[in-house]
């Protein structure tokens, strides 16, 4: 990673930040954005993003600075844009509820006319179905093709050495 980015990206993160241990059980590493981990929701019924901000103590969005709140809008379009693009769906849910893991995490969701919880909310749906291998590897590699591709606007330049 160049020295530029490098520290373009330190701007943002927290040097202690630990990522909740019921979000690493759930979900699988995608990507590293400036300030969020985008992490891949192990959930076979719905394509389904978490971005996971590098800030220590995080559990509200007012929790972030000014900087950190503008950024993280920013990769939140960028990620739902990426998705988008990834998954064609009828409509992209965006939502940061907190009730079980306080840490701050934001879904993003691709929906489908007809899915299991349509029109409704993904949560309350049932015990999770676990998205199996090959699925899991074939949603990967399709949401970092989109994410690299610079899907979402003019971040696609500034990630391209942060992708794996």
């Amino acid at each position: 990673m160049c020295q530029k980015q490098t520290a373009w990206r330190r701007a943002f993160v927290s040097d202690k930040f630990t990522l909740d241990k019921r979000l690493a059980a759930e979900s699988v590493f995608a990507a590293a954005l400036p300030l969020c981990d985008v992490r891949l929701m192990r959930e076979q019924r719905w394509f389904w993003l978490l971005l996971v901000p590098r800030v220590k103590g995080a559990a509200e969005i007012f929790d972030l600075s000014a900087a950190q709140r503008a950024q993280s809008m920013e990769e939140i379009n960028f990620a739902a844009k990426g998705l988008q693009r990834a998954a064609p769906c009828d409509k992209i849910n965006i939502g940061a509820l907190g009730n079980i893991v306080r840490q701050l995490h934001i879904h993003i969701i691709a929906r489908i006319k007809g899915d299991a919880g349509w029109p409704g909310p993904v949560w309350g749906r049932g015990a999770r179905q676990d998205l199996p291998p090959a699925g899991q590897a074939a949603r990967l590699t399709a949401i970092q093709a989109a994410l690299a591709a610079g899907v979402g606007g003019d971040m696609g330049p500034k990630l391209s050495n942060l992708l794996p």
